[in-house]
Protein backbone atom coordinates (compact mmCIF):
# COMPACT_ATOMS: atom_id res chain seq x y z
CA UNK A 1 0.00 0.00 0.00
CA UNK A 2 1.64 3.53 -0.97
CA UNK A 3 1.73 5.58 2.07
CA UNK A 4 -0.67 8.66 2.17
CA UNK A 5 0.77 12.33 3.17
CA UNK A 6 -0.84 14.46 5.67
CA UNK A 7 -0.73 17.58 3.60
CA UNK A 8 -3.89 19.56 5.11
CA UNK A 9 -4.82 20.46 8.34
CA UNK A 10 -8.34 22.44 8.90
CA UNK A 11 -9.03 24.41 11.90
CA UNK A 12 -12.46 25.68 12.83
CA UNK A 13 -13.02 28.73 12.87
CA UNK A 14 -16.32 31.51 13.97
CA UNK A 15 -14.17 33.93 11.34
CA UNK A 16 -11.95 32.60 8.00
CA UNK A 17 -10.96 36.07 7.15
CA UNK A 18 -9.77 37.16 10.38
CA UNK A 19 -8.44 33.46 11.57
CA UNK A 20 -5.94 33.99 7.73
CA UNK A 21 -4.73 37.93 8.79
CA UNK A 22 -3.76 36.49 11.92
CA UNK A 23 -1.80 33.30 10.92
CA UNK A 24 -0.78 35.72 8.17
CA UNK A 25 0.81 37.79 10.19
CA UNK A 26 1.92 35.44 12.41
CA UNK A 27 3.58 33.20 10.12
CA UNK A 28 4.02 35.81 7.14
CA UNK A 29 2.52 33.97 4.21
CA UNK A 30 -0.38 34.88 2.35
CA UNK A 31 -3.79 32.92 1.56
CA UNK A 32 -4.03 30.48 -1.30
CA UNK A 33 -7.63 30.57 -2.03
CA UNK A 34 -10.46 31.80 -0.12
CA UNK A 35 -14.06 32.25 0.11
CA UNK A 36 -16.71 33.46 2.92
CA UNK A 37 -16.56 29.73 4.42
CA UNK A 38 -12.81 28.80 3.89
CA UNK A 39 -9.23 29.88 3.38
CA UNK A 40 -6.82 28.12 2.81
CA UNK A 41 -2.59 29.13 3.00
CA UNK A 42 0.47 27.36 1.88
CA UNK A 43 2.88 26.39 4.26
CA UNK A 44 6.08 24.65 3.09
CA UNK A 45 6.74 21.30 2.03
CA UNK A 46 3.62 21.01 -0.35
CA UNK A 47 1.34 21.59 2.66
CA UNK A 48 -1.98 23.49 3.36
CA UNK A 49 -3.63 24.66 6.23
CA UNK A 50 -7.33 25.19 5.95
CA UNK A 51 -9.05 27.35 7.96
CA UNK A 52 -12.93 26.44 7.72
CA UNK A 53 -16.22 28.62 8.80
CA UNK A 54 -17.46 26.29 11.72
CA UNK A 55 -20.76 26.74 11.83
CA UNK A 56 -20.35 25.50 7.83
CA UNK A 57 -18.88 22.12 9.07
CA UNK A 58 -20.63 19.04 8.08
CA UNK A 59 -20.66 16.85 10.26
CA UNK A 60 -21.52 19.78 12.59
CA UNK A 61 -18.36 20.27 14.91
CA UNK A 62 -18.53 18.56 18.27
CA UNK A 63 -15.40 19.24 19.82
CA UNK A 64 -14.01 22.91 20.82
CA UNK A 65 -10.67 24.07 20.63
CA UNK A 66 -7.50 23.70 22.66
CA UNK A 67 -7.41 20.03 22.87
CA UNK A 68 -4.79 19.69 20.69
CA UNK A 69 -1.58 21.86 19.48
CA UNK A 70 0.17 22.78 16.10
CA UNK A 71 3.63 23.59 16.57
CA UNK A 72 6.27 25.55 14.68
CA UNK A 73 9.95 24.75 15.65
CA UNK A 74 12.55 27.15 15.03
CA UNK A 75 15.62 25.60 14.72
CA UNK A 76 18.03 29.40 14.21
CA UNK A 77 19.94 29.67 18.06
CA UNK A 78 17.64 31.59 19.98
CA UNK A 79 14.76 31.82 17.82
CA UNK A 80 11.89 30.72 20.10
CA UNK A 81 12.89 33.54 22.44
CA UNK A 82 13.20 36.43 19.56
CA UNK A 83 9.87 34.68 18.31
CA UNK A 84 8.34 35.54 22.13
CA UNK A 85 9.63 38.59 21.90
CA UNK A 86 7.60 39.17 19.18
CA UNK A 87 4.09 37.73 19.93
CA UNK A 88 4.56 39.48 22.85
CA UNK A 89 5.00 42.67 21.58
CA UNK A 90 2.33 42.32 19.16
CA UNK A 91 -0.41 42.05 21.80
CA UNK A 92 -0.95 38.25 20.85
CA UNK A 93 -2.65 35.71 23.94
CA UNK A 94 -0.09 33.89 25.41
CA UNK A 95 -1.17 30.64 27.22
CA UNK A 96 1.93 29.67 28.42
CA UNK A 97 5.27 32.08 28.59
CA UNK A 98 8.70 31.46 27.32
CA UNK A 99 9.82 28.75 29.57
CA UNK A 100 12.52 26.02 29.16
CA UNK A 101 10.83 22.48 29.26
CA UNK A 102 12.93 19.21 29.05
CA UNK A 103 12.72 19.21 25.31
CA UNK A 104 14.09 22.84 25.22
CA UNK A 105 12.63 26.16 25.01
CA UNK A 106 9.47 26.68 24.14
CA UNK A 107 5.77 28.55 24.58
CA UNK A 108 2.59 28.79 23.70
CA UNK A 109 0.01 31.31 21.79
CA UNK A 110 -3.68 30.93 21.57
CA UNK A 111 -4.98 32.33 17.82
CA UNK A 112 -8.58 33.56 17.77
CA UNK A 113 -10.73 31.01 18.17
CA UNK A 114 -8.44 29.43 21.13
CA UNK A 115 -6.43 26.98 19.01
CA UNK A 116 -2.43 26.49 20.55
CA UNK A 117 0.16 27.35 18.97
CA UNK A 118 3.91 25.69 20.54
CA UNK A 119 6.99 27.50 19.50
CA UNK A 120 10.18 25.35 20.12
CA UNK A 121 13.20 23.99 19.20
CA UNK A 122 13.69 20.74 16.54
CA UNK A 123 14.92 17.38 18.23
CA UNK A 124 18.41 17.17 18.41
Amino acid sequence: MKTLDLNLTVLYVEDPARSAAFYRDLLGVETFASSEGFTAIPLPGGRLMGLWRKSAVKPDVTGSSGGFEIGAMIAEAGGVATKFAEVEKAGLTIAQPLTVADFGPTFVILDPDGHRIRFCEPDK
